[in-house]
Order: structure tokens, then sequence, then C-alpha cells
């Protein structure tokens, strides 16, 4: 299990009051299927909230500890049928979602210097997704942007 610190947990706390249940639990039980969702919730999620169907207090917190040591997570908060649990995210989603050419990503822009003697000049830009950096480094548009063929039709008038 993971620990924590009283404050982490209080901040924690504070941050899951918003959230909604996304794993519920039934009469069935703490099943693979149901820690296989809540180990995916927890990927994407990082803190999450779990309800669970049932009247007995000894079988949720069973479970609740059951959930916790099996998936690595600290137990934040456990308020009738509500359990909190956080697990940190992992970074290897973050890369795979900045790998995929959507969205913003930085480049380095290097221009050497006009006379040739002087150093050359290294700037930062952010480029959108559809956009590229030409050999002069010019920011362009990778593809021309669509316009529909009723505005094309307008425009030939």
């Amino acid at each position: 299990m993971l620990k924590l610190t009283p404050a982490e947990r209080s901040v924690l706390r504070s941050d899951a009051h918003g959230l909604s249940p996304i794993v519920l639990i039934g009469e069935a039980g703490l099943t693979p299927a149901v820690l296989k969702e809540i180990d995916l919730g927890l990927d994407s999620h990082g803190l999450i909230k779990v309800r669970v169907f049932g009247d007995d207090r000894e079988a949720r917190i069973e479970m609740y500890q059951t959930i916790c040591a099996d998936l690595r997570a600290a137990p934040i908060q456990h308020i009738g049928k509500l359990l909190v649990i956080y697990r940190p995210k992992k970074e290897a989603a973050k890369e795979r979602s900045e790998k995929g050419g959507k969205g913003l990503r930085e480049v380095t822009i290097v221009k050497p210097s006009p006379s040739g003697t002087k150093r050359p000049s290294v700037t930062k830009v952010m480029v959108k997704g559809n956009e590229r950096v030409t050999q002069g480094g010019n920011i362009k548009r990778a593809k021309p942007r669509q316009a529909s063929a009723k505005k094309r039709s307008l425009g030939n008038r």
C-alpha cells in the first residue's frame, strides 16, 4: 500500500469531494474484472471514487484493504458505501499522448546569423498538430484548411 501524510490525505479528500464514482461493485463482489476497471481508473485519473452496493460494513472494509494492497494504492476515505482511492498517474500515458501528433508541441528553431560570424539564434516555438516548421524556420500548415463547397462557390463569383 502507498503511504501518505495526513496533510496529503486531507488535500486529496477535498479534491475527491466533487468526483462521482466511476466503478460500482455489485452483489458479485470484488471480481478480477472489477479490479481491472479500478486499475484502469487509477491509471487515467489518479484519484477515484468506488461505490459498493452491499450492507455488510466488514465486507466493504475488507474490499477496501484488498483493493489498496493489490493495486498498490493509498486509501483516502471510506464513508458509508463510498471508497476513495489514490495512486499517482503513470508517466507512460502522458508520453504516449504527446507522441500522438495532436495538440501543441515545442519545437526548437536554430537560424544562423545573417553575417555568419555571430552565434546562431535559437528560439523555442509551440507548434500545433497540423503545422510544420520549414527549412528556413518558418511555420506553415501541413495541409491547407478545407473550405466547404458552398464557400468555394461563393468565392468564385
